[in-house]
């Protein structure tokens, strides 16, 4: 057996240089993908005409492709249709790839938790003279949050490791970094191992993180 566990060790200095780039896909993908979910919600949920049909064919497309598809459509396919995004750059493409590919999983996400929440509190909020907005921003939508919570940290969890196939259109973030030292030294192994082990400790670490606010979230509720 040859494996080198101080080379593996000796690289992870040099691997964590690549964790902000890594976090910057994720979590600037993330917000896009949360808003543009919300909105999708909101028009399934309430049914808009036209709009409910056209969100229904985007999460369709974008849920039944994958993520690595729609991420070299967006780099290499969009420019050809489009020639002013010539310049679009590698990282913008991967956020506007993951960015609406996560969205058509939030849409159903935040969808399930509007519709979990009591549709007699909101009738009964505009009853007392509150506006839709106004019953959807105070009652609707914080307890819609606390039961969406669970299912949207996986999400971001799994946006975490998707990132990795940034990659393949030339973003150097941390498996694209693990992937030359690999070439360079030809300890395979050693190298995606390491890579493997950081990606797994960033999970668990937001993991700590969202299990410590949803019990935060719970508190008022386990009285």
């Amino acid at each position: 057996m040859n494996f080198d566990i101080g080379y593996m060790i000796e690289i992870f200095p040099e691997l964590l240089k690549y964790i902000p780039i890594t976090l910057y896909l994720a979590i600037v993908s993330m917000v896009f993908a949360v808003i543009i979910g919300v909105i999708l919600s909101l028009i399934l949920v309430n049914k808009v005409p036209v709009f409910y049909q056209l969100a229904k064919v985007f999460i369709s497309f974008f849920r039944g492709t994958p993520v690595l598809v729609q991420l070299l459509m967006i780099y290499f396919g969009l420019p050809q249709l489009f020639p002013m995004l010539n310049s679009i750059g590698a990282g913008t493409a991967a956020i506007i790839a993951f960015s609406l590919n996560t969205s058509a999983y939030l849409a159903e996400i935040f969808r399930a938790g509007l519709v979990s929440v009591d549709k007699g509190q909101a009738e009964a909020a505009i009853t007392v003279g509150m506006t839709y907005p106004q019953a959807l921003r105070g009652i609707i939508l914080p307890q819609a949050i606390r039961n969406a919570l669970p299912a949207t940290g996986n999400m971001f969890i799994g946006l975490i490791k998707n990132s990795s196939l940034a990659f393949t259109i030339g973003v150097t973030e941390l498996l694209a970094q693990g992937k030359l030292m690999a070439s360079s030294s030809l300890k395979f192994f050693e190298a995606y191992l390491a890579v493997g082990i950081i990606y797994w400790i960033l999970t668990i670490l937001y993991s700590w993180i969202q299990d410590w606010y949803e019990r935060k979230l719970n508190k008022p509720y386990s009285k």
